[in-house]
């Protein structure tokens, strides 16, 4: 169920254009790599040069590599996967937290201990097995089988393992977020690998704008091919997909990298892409990755059952072509 480096990658199209009889914020733009993937943020800060901001980013970066990462051996969570401490941190204690409020939602279709899983298929810095035997790993997959007490960690089978690639990377979204807005930023926006969290406007004066990518296999264009622009002025954004990660097995099947945690298989449907806007980017991106396992009809049958939820689904439609369901509460996003 994991995402993913770059799971429906959004790029953010800032509106050229100053009004003359109005005076604008002045904007500092900073890029570059973040989390191994892109990083963009614009955003009106006083009293720091883009030097300093990109230095504090590349702090913020390091801290969360070093607490959240699956591929880092050193960080905090790997060594919790080992059993070679207990002691949680304040990103893994919240994260796991949030993995169950979205995981009550998914009927166990969200669950942030499928690493074993996701491992075993390929997608977590480990070469695959070819035929993984998905019912022994089932044994210590789920999430009532790991617990915080007093800020430590309480495995029920050593075996379980944690995977925050679901969440880690919007919730940084999040960290940046609050690192701006720290500097003073009323208006901006950062992203990280095309998730996205904004506030205010852009230097043009009006909305963020943030292009949704065309979901077909092998889409690695970054923006060059757009099924919708949405405009935010506040709060998170991000979007799953299985087609970038993904891979043909020697059957010639698809395998990807969105785990269902009940079978221990890729879960795989007519769903394509599904964006999620909501507060935080983190609720954004688990939401995001939750209704991706769930399936089409699922995804879909959930989604109408909650009406204050903010997403937009493509599905294959006949032949070549695409389906799209808006979330009522989506549609005021949609540009037409």
């Amino acid at each position: 169920m994991l995402k993913k480096g770059i799971c429906g990658v959004l790029t953010a199209l800032a509106a050229a254009g100053f009004c003359g009889c109005e005076r604008r914020p002045a904007y500092t733009t900073v890029e570059g790599v973040m989390l191994g993937t892109t990083l963009r943020v614009v955003a009106d800060v006083r009293g720091v040069s883009a030097q300093e901001l990109y230095a504090a980013v590349m702090e913020l970066d390091r801290e969360a590599k070093a607490s959240m990462s699956i591929y880092d051996e050193t960080s905090l969570l790997s060594r919790l996967n080992r059993n070679e401490t207990d002691s949680v941190d304040r990103h893994i204690a919240f994260n796991l937290h949030l993995a169950d409020s979205i995981g009550a939602l998914s009927d166990g279709r969200y669950d942030v201990t499928v690493k074993p899983l996701v491992e075993a298929w390929g997608f977590a810095g480990k070469e695959r097995l070819e035929h993984p035997n998905v019912d022994s790993i089932l044994e210590f997959v789920g999430r009532e089988k790991v617990r915080i007490e007093a800020g430590r960690l309480v495995k029920d089978d050593p075996r379980v393992q944690l995977d925050f690639n679901s969440v880690a990377k919007g919730y940084t979204v999040d960290l940046l977020a609050a690192l701006v807005e720290k500097y003073g930023a009323e208006n901006y926006l950062v992203d990280i690998g095309g998730e996205v969290r904004c506030r205010g406007v852009n230097p043009g004066g009006e909305g963020w704008r943030i292009g949704i990518e065309t979901p077909f296999d092998g889409n690695m264009s970054n923006g060059e091919y757009l099924q919708k622009r949405i405009r935010l002025h506040e709060g998170g954004l991000a979007t799953s997909g299985n087609y970038r990660r993904f891979y043909l097995d020697a059957g010639g099947n698809k395998v990807a990298h969105t785990i269902d945690p009940r079978t221990g298989r890729s879960a795989l449907s007519r769903l394509l892409s599904v964006t999620v806007a909501a507060p935080t980017c983190a609720e954004a991106d688990a939401l995001g990755t939750m209704f991706l396992a769930m399936g089409a009809d699922d995804a879909l049958a959930a989604a109408k059952r909650m009406p204050g939820m903010k997403v937009y689904f493509i599905l294959a439609g006949d032949g070549d072509g695409y389906e799209e369901y808006i979330s009522p509460a989506m549609e005021a996003l949609i540009m037409q």
